[in-house]
């Protein structure tokens, strides 16, 4: 069971404490991550590798003086009782860090990411237009779904900043952790990131519609509750966003129904073919591009009469035979999408393969034959 965290209350410090220095040496050599441990000097992880600095090297006394600095009473007192301390630390009110201390072999070591406050765009994701559409909904609720590390939160943040730079509205997160800061545009937008400026989804969600949101994110889909929430909020006029770990459409379906006990499932079931609107798959594969490291093979069902009916017949097995024949609505099948990255040399083909959800079929749709389900290939 989670230990619930202390509510961050730190006052402003007379001075700077000394660890902006370590902090600041991340933002400006543009390392992701700072890691600070006894025996070694500062290190900093640069194109995904840990590197050593000139700094000195930590001695536990010296560690201890650097965080207990910027803890506030309660965050010291939570740390020495539990060994270990999520917050999140801003510089300069643009410069954002979340933070784990925890010990090991009794001293304490400190790893701190860095949240980005740059936030890519469709293109420079190579996110097919369709996004824009999805963009433009005014209600339901859209679930952006697939493995740990596929980029679902970066697809999510460009989701949310197209709405904040082209649409006068509210838009509220819930995240644990924020992993991107958003600045207001033609929106404003409220980042609540649990454990700091809110208790705990619970206590989030409680509150959520007292605030007048127009847009909601409410980070993963994690259990009943946070489901039940977004459905609802979906439902009474609110365009929602969430994530889930599962490969594609269907599945998502059946991940969000097996959170709910047996009994209550048919009520949600007819409930989720209400409050859908779109459910975006997809993986990130090694890319052949000068200059891009990876790049996504996505899965695009927008919820029409058809699919709504499938779902709410118990019949999800079937949306993929949806997504095959609405492709000029702008979906997208997973299949299709492998094939053009392949053709356009995008990805090896042998990455293709190994994402594919019929390999036989993505070799036949390699060598131009059409299947019988929708004849797209």
């Amino acid at each position: 069971m989670s230990v619930e965290q202390p509510i961050d209350d730190r006052t402003s410090l007379e001075h700077e404490p000394e660890l902006n220095k370590y902090f600041k040496a991340a933002i400006k050599t543009r390392a992701s991550d700072l890691h600070l441990k006894v025996g070694q000097p500062p290190k900093l992880r640069l194109f995904g590798e840990l590197k050593k600095t000139t700094g000195e090297v930590m001695s536990a006394k010296r560690i201890e003086e650097l965080v207990f600095e910027i803890l506030s009473p309660s965050q010291k007192k939570f740390f020495l009782e539990h060994g270990t301390l999520d917050f999140a630390y801003e510089l300069d009110g643009e410069h954002r860090f979340r933070t784990n201390l925890f010990r090991q072999r009794g001293m304490i070591s400190l790893a701190a990411r860095r949240v980005n406050s740059s936030i890519p765009p469709f293109k420079e994701l190579h996110l097919p237009p369709v996004m824009e559409k999805i963009c433009e909904y005014r209600q339901g609720l859209i679930l952006v779904v697939g493995p740990t590390g596929c980029g679902k939160t970066t697809t999510i943040a460009s989701l949310i900043n197209y709405i904040n730079l082209t649409r006068s509205c509210h838009i509220v997160t819930i995240e644990d952790p924020i992993e991107y800061l958003f600045k207001d545009e033609k929106a404003i937008v409220s980042q609540r990131e649990i454990g700091i400026d809110v208790k705990d989804f619970e206590e989030a969600l409680t509150y959520l519609m007292r605030q007048d949101p127009d847009v909601v994110f409410v980070g993963e889909m994690r259990d009943a509750r946070t489901v039940n929430a977004g459905m609802r909020a979906a439902e009474t006029g609110h365009l929602v966003f969430g994530t889930l770990h599962s490969s594609n459409a269907a599945q998502a379906v059946h991940r969000l129904l097996d959170l709910f006990p047996q009994t209550e499932r048919d009520l949600v079931r007819q409930t989720l073919s209400l409050a859908i609107r779109a459910i975006i798959s997809q993986a990130l594969l090694p890319c052949l591009i000068e200059g891009v490291d990876r790049i996504p093979a996505m899965e695009i069902l927008l919820v029409n009469a058809a699919s709504r009916k499938l779902i709410a017949e118990g019949r999800e097995a079937d949306l993929s035979s949806v997504i095959r024949g609405s492709q000029h609505e702008g979906m997208q099948d997973l299949t299709y999408n492998l094939c053009e990255l392949v053709k356009n040399g995008s990805i090896d083909p042998k990455d293709a393969y190994k994402y594919a959800p019929n390999i036989e079929e993505l070799k036949m749709a390699l060598k131009g034959i059409t299947t019988t389900s929708g004849g797209i290939l």
